[in-house]
């Protein structure tokens, strides 16, 4: 059984709830009917119902089993609206305020999430990342003790050598720019608690650079090394090594030659990037020259899981993530 066969296999199993805010979209609604036949989770949709009801007899849908609410008229919206301004009225926000936000699907899905009256969200295949994420960090914010929202990728390939089984984990390839030492060494851990939780792996975590132990001096290698410290001090039970160049990380001759005894050279299945702009060029490299899938963003470091989608998703990546968010739901006190 392959990743994304057992991911499904755990989510008909927890049946968590899950917000879609798009509602009126067509393939969020394909993706619905998909979801519900399969048993993956329990659905709400957001949008005018009479709006989603026409679009899914027009395409010839069955989404009898999906909630559909209303932000605009929703019998939530008071409660709902108390809830935003005393988050947030150290920012200025007033009750009028919070009434007009909740007519945006984005607000009214994380403000369920928030309420406890769902378990994650997955939206993004119409709206762009900002507009998802930014309700998200308002209101439903980060993990305690966590200051890092970052983005991970299942990369599957067909040579079951690589990694673990033929899959490797990377990140952050989707969030933050320029993470301090601080934020890399959260990015690492997060990254690992994930993976262990949604691949069911023991994580062996490579912190990548251009240097393998002292072989380059400059500040970014620095950053690695701090970052390196800092995760293990997080998690001690943790396998992490680094600072570590690719090849050292995946490769067991030259993981062996360049950092003898290490527990993770040549091993590694997580590699953790010392950027964005390296970890989002690695995983399109990858994708696109070595053929391998991408299952992703997985958003990590949220107090509810809460998943973004490419606007050129296709319906199989929508029933996909949620399926995967129904898993982070499951697992939301380790996450």
């Amino acid at each position: 059984m392959d990743l994304l066969e057992n991911i499904k296999v755990n989510a008909v199993k927890l049946q968590n709830h899950i917000v879609l805010p798009e509602g009126c979209e067509t393939r969020t609604l394909k993706a619905t009917a998909k979801i519900l036949q399969e048993k993956i989770a329990k659905i709400t949709l957001l949008g005018d119902p009479a709006l989603i009801e026409a679009i899914a007899l027009k395409e010839g849908l069955s989404i009898s089993g999906a909630r559909i609410v209303n932000p605009c008229t929703d019998s939530s919206r008071e409660r709902y609206a108390k809830m935003m301004v005393e988050l947030r009225k150290s920012k200025g926000l007033t009750i009028e305020n919070a009434y007009d936000l909740l007519n945006d699907p984005l607000y009214f899905g994380v403000m369920m999430i928030k309420a406890g009256d769902a378990d994650g969200e997955v939206a993004g295949a119409i709206n762009a990342t900002g507009d998802v994420l930014r309700p998200a960090f308002q209101f439903v914010r980060t993990l305690p003790g966590v200051s890092v929202v970052s983005g991970l990728f299942f990369m599957l390939f067909k040579d079951k050598n690589i990694g673990d089984n033929g899959m490797l984990v990377f990140a952050d390839c989707a969030v933050m720019p320029d993470p301090d030492a601080s934020q890399l060494a959260e990015i690492a851990v997060m990254t690992a608690r994930t993976a262990r939780a949604i691949a069911n792996i023991e994580p062996r975590v490579a912190m990548l650079s251009f240097s393998t132990k002292g072989s380059a001096q400059h500040e970014l290698v620095d950053k690695v090394v701090r970052a390196t410290r800092i995760a293990a001090e997080m998690d001690p039970d943790l396998l992490i090594d680094g600072e570590m160049q690719l090849d050292a990380a995946l490769v067991p001759e030259v993981g062996q030659l360049k950092s003898p005894g290490s527990k993770v050279a040549g091993r590694a299945n997580v590699l953790v990037f010392p950027g964005l702009e390296s970890g989002n060029i690695g995983y399109k490299l990858v994708q696109r020259l070595a053929g391998a899938e991408a299952i992703g963003p997985v958003l990590q470091g949220m107090a509810g899981p809460i998943n973004d989608l490419s606007r050129g998703c296709s319906v199989s990546d929508i029933v996909n993530m949620v399926a995967i968010t129904a898993n982070q739901a499951g697992t939301k006190k380790v996450l």
